[in-house]
C-alpha cells in the first residue's frame, strides 16, 4: 500500500534499504511508477556476507522493474540521489543540492591542504 499511493501522495522518489538477499526496493519498484533507490545494508549478523548479497539482490532486478542502486551502507548517497532526482524539476531542491555541493568542495580542498602539509601519513592517523 505504501508504495502503491507513493505518487498520490506527492512523494518525487523512494528509498529502499534492503539486508541479506532481501528485494524490498524491487518489490516497491513493481509497484511504482516513481523512481526507487535501493540501499544494500550490512547484515546485524556476522553470519551475511558484509552487504554483497544485498548488492546483488538488488542489481539483479528483472527488466521493466528499475532500481538505482547505491554503495553498501551509503544511504547518504541514496538521499543525495534522491534530490538530485527532485531538484530536475524543482529549481529550490537543485539551488540547495548546489550549496551542498559547492560546501563539500571547500571541504575537499581544506582536506587536500592538511595532507600536503603534513603528509598522508600524520593525516590517516588524525594527527592533524
Amino acid at each position: 500500500g505504501y508504495a502503491r499511493s507513493a505518487a498520490q501522495r506527492g512523494l518525487k522518489c523512494i528509498i529502499a534499504g534492503a539486508g541479506g538477499a532481501a528485494h524490498l526496493p524491487g518489490m516497491v519498484a513493481a509497484m511504482t511508477p516513481l523512481p526507487v533507490l535501493g540501499v544494500p545494508c550490512t547484515p546485524s549478523t556476522a553470519a551475511g556476507l558484509s552487504g554483497v548479497d544485498a548488492a546483488l539482490s538488488i542489481l539483479q532486478m528483472p527488466k521493466g522493474v528499475p532500481v538505482a542502486t547505491v554503495a553498501i551502507g551509503n544511504a547518504a548517497n541514496a538521499g543525495l540521489l534522491a534530490a538530485r532526482i527532485v531538484g530536475a524539476g524543482d529549481p529550490d531542491v537543485r539551488d540547495a543540492m548546489q550549496r551542498y555541493q559547492d560546501g563539500m568542495e571547500e571541504t575537499v580542498l581544506i582536506k587536500a591542504a592538511k595532507v600536503e602539509e603534513a603528509g598522508y601519513e600524520a593525516y590517516l592517523r588524525g594527527d592533524c
